[in-house]
Order: structure tokens, then C-alpha cells, then sequence
């Protein structure tokens, strides 16, 4: 089976939520300790094998396409100081994969960054995935999914478990088979009644060109939005196989309000071992 070797990001959101440090800067670039979001989800893909970064973008994601490029004159700067560490991840960061970027077009919605994108996906398998949703696992999860689609073929959605009376704010998928994990659809944002589990899905997945193709055709959803989920709900209508994939030894972070950005720092300087003990003690204090 062709190994997959491309990701799309979608990164063309506004960020309202966290206004106004996202007024003139992308939320993706929002820092996690002292990286940005952006790189720490680009680092998993490339650790789980992918060599093309595909990010789709708009008018305004200028800041995070220069991150991923040489900045000639901070390298000669660093080397001129003798800062080879700090020279040395700079340039690891511009040369980590080959990245190509693709203006957003067309409706509202999840789904219309894959439509941006499908010229450059055509007829091979690829990884679809939010540029604001983090994961922290012992094994990548890209690596995780990557190898589960070498081994089975089946494409999938990550998803992990979310207390009952969060469903409603979440897609939450609908399971044919508990133990293999196939879907019968995802239902976004159900009532907590009549969720059909409370496992939510996140912004990992592994499309191929079915899917593409059943989104090109797919029509505006809930709230007048392209949504990937009522793609993936036709192609599993339609026969198709569908599965769901938890993180394993790991957690999904999202880092798009205040609240979970906040954590998701705490939880990644919880890891550094410069500032680990700095932390505990300092939360401790108060």
C-alpha cells in the first residue's frame, strides 16, 4: 500500500475567541511555551512520516508562512554570536518538510480547506487535520494513525472520550462495532440525551479521493457550512468503511479559547525538564 506522505492543515480560521491577541496575528502562531501551535502539529506529522505540508490559508496567515521559511539575517545573526544550538533548530524548523501553501476558496466550513487542497491530494491517501487541535502521545498520534491505514487500509478519525455532559459541544460518532471501532456516522453537536456515545472526534483523519470526490458534491450543512462529517456520513451511506481511532498513551489538546490554550501550556511545561519543578512548585504556592 503507497505510503501516505501528505498532510492538509486547515489554518484559515479568524480565532474570534481569542480576541485580541489574534487581531493581527494568526492563532496558530500563539505560542505553547515557547513554540507556536502550529509547529508542535506540524513536528507530530513529520514524525509520523509525512514530507509534504500542505496549509491552507487566507489574506492574513502571512506571520505563520514566514515561520516556516529561512530568516536569513536571524541565522547570520545567531552565527555571527556563536549561537549554533539556537542556529541550528532555526533552520531544523524551515527544512523539517516540504511546505506548500493554497489560499482558501469557496464556502464556509471544514470541508472547503480539503476541496482547496485536492488538486495536490489527487488519488492518493492523506492526512487532513486542524492547525489549532494538539496531541500529546508517546508515539505521535500521526505516527499512530499512519501506521494503522499501513496495516488495515481504513480510513479513520481521531476521537477520544469526553465527560457526558460535554457531548453537546463536540461531533460524536456513532460506533457500528465497539471493537473494531467502524462508524456508523458522527452526529454534530447531539443533545446529551441522544448522544450515540461520548466519544468526540477531533481534528485528525485520514481522507482519500472517495472522500473528495463525495464532498465535491456534498451540500451545505448545519448552519449553512461544507462540513467534512456529512462527507464521511455519505461515504459510509454510500458502503464506504469508516473508523474511529483513539489516542493511544496520549491526550488531545485544543487550543482554541482562552481556558484550553492555558492548559495546554501548563500541560506542555509540565513536560520541559527546565521548568517542570518551577512550575509544580509555583502552583503549589498558590
Amino acid at each position: 500500500m503507497k505510503k501516505i506522505r501528505k498532510a492538509v492543515i486547515a489554518v484559515a480560521g479568524s480565532g474570534t475567541r481569542l480576541l485580541p491577541a489574534t487581531k493581527s496575528m494568526p492563532k496558530e502562531m500563539l505560542p505553547v511555551v515557547d513554540k507556536p501551535i502550529i509547529q508542535l502539529v506540524v513536528e507530530e506529522l513529520v514524525a509520523g512520516g509525512i514530507e509534504d505540508i500542505i496549509l491552507v490559508t487566507k489574506w492574513d496567515k502571512k506571520p505563520l508562512e514566514d515561520h516556516f521559511d529561512h530568516s536569513w539575517a536571524l541565522e547570520h545573526d545567531l552565527a555571527e554570536s556563536g549561537k549554533k544550538e539556537k542556529l541550528a533548530e532555526m533552520k531544523r524548523i524551515s527544512e523539517m518538510a516540504n511546505f506548500i501553501y493554497v489560499r482558501q476558496k469557496g464556502p464556509y466550513g471544514n470541508g472547503t480547506p480539503v476541496l482547496s487542497a485536492a488538486s495536490l491530494v489527487q488519488d492518493e491517501a492523506f492526512m487532513y487535520v486542524w492547525g489549532d487541535d494538539l496531541v500529546r502521545s508517546k508515539v505521535p498520534f500521526a505516527k499512530q494513525m499512519i501506521d494503522d491505514y499501513q496495516k488495515t487500509g481504513h480510513l479513520m478519525i481521531g476521537v477520544q472520550k469526553v465527560p457526558r455532559n460535554q457531548v453537546d459541544r463536540y461531533g460524536i460518532v456513532s460506533l457500528k462495532d465497539k471493537k473494531t471501532m467502524q462508524l456508523n456516522g458522527i452526529i454534530e453537536k447531539p443533545e446529551i440525551k441522544s448522544a450515540p456515545s461520548q466519544l468526540a472526534d477531533f481534528g485528525r483523519m485520514i481522507l482519500n479521493q472517495e472522500i473528495v470526490d463525495i464532498l465535491k458534491k456534498t451540500k451545505l450543512g448545519k448552519g449553512n457550512e461544507l462540513w467534512i462529517v456529512d462527507a464521511i456520513r455519505d461515504y459510509i451511506q454510500a458502503g464506504g468503511e469508516f473508523y474511529a481511532k483513539e489516542v493511544k498513551d496520549g491526550e488531545w489538546l485544543t487550543t482554541g479559547d482562552p481556558w484550553n490554550l492555558l492548559r495546554a501550556n501548563l500541560e506542555y511545561a509540565l513536560e520541559r525538564k527546565d521548568l517542570k519543578q518551577a512550575l509544580k512548585k509555583y502552583l503549589k504556592n498558590i
